[in-house]
This record gives C-alpha cells, structure tokens and sequence, in this order.
C-alpha cells in the first residue's frame, strides 16, 4: 500500500466531520437567531425560532448535498 492510498480515505472522513460540524452549527446560530427575535419582537408561538431553525436546516442540508456532491464528482 502507497501511502496516499491510505491518505485519501482519511481525508474524506475528516472532510465529512467537516460538514457535520458546519451543519449543527448552522442550525445552533439559526435557533439563536429566532430566539433573539423573539425576545425583540414577543409573539405568542415563539414563531421566529420556528421559521430560523427551519430555515437554517433548509440551508445546511442544500450545503451538505453540495458537498457531498463535490466529493463524489472528484472521485470519478
């Protein structure tokens, strides 16, 4: 075995913790975008930390198939 055989499938889970991490970090600053909101602007249903969250998984999920996308298109 060569070693940049055994680099490159270390690189790619790296890569994948990568884009988890990014993931839960968009969907932690969405919800606390919407909590923000809420507490400046009150609502009965806390309706802006609904709508950000959803927005930021929108958001996050669009980036993960793009990067996985990535990925994939530069192992053919």
């Amino acid at each position: 075995m060569s070693k940049d055989s055994k680099k490159k499938p270390l690189n790619k889970y790296i890569r994948f913790t990568g884009i988890a991490l990014q993931m839960g970090l968009t969907i932690y600053l969405g919800s606390l975008l919407g909590e923000w909101l809420d507490q400046k602007y009150p609502n009965d249903n806390q309706l802006y930390v609904k709508i950000c969250t959803l927005v930021a998984v929108f958001i996050s999920m669009y980036s993960v198939i793009r990067e996985v996308t990535k990925l994939t298109n530069k192992d053919d």
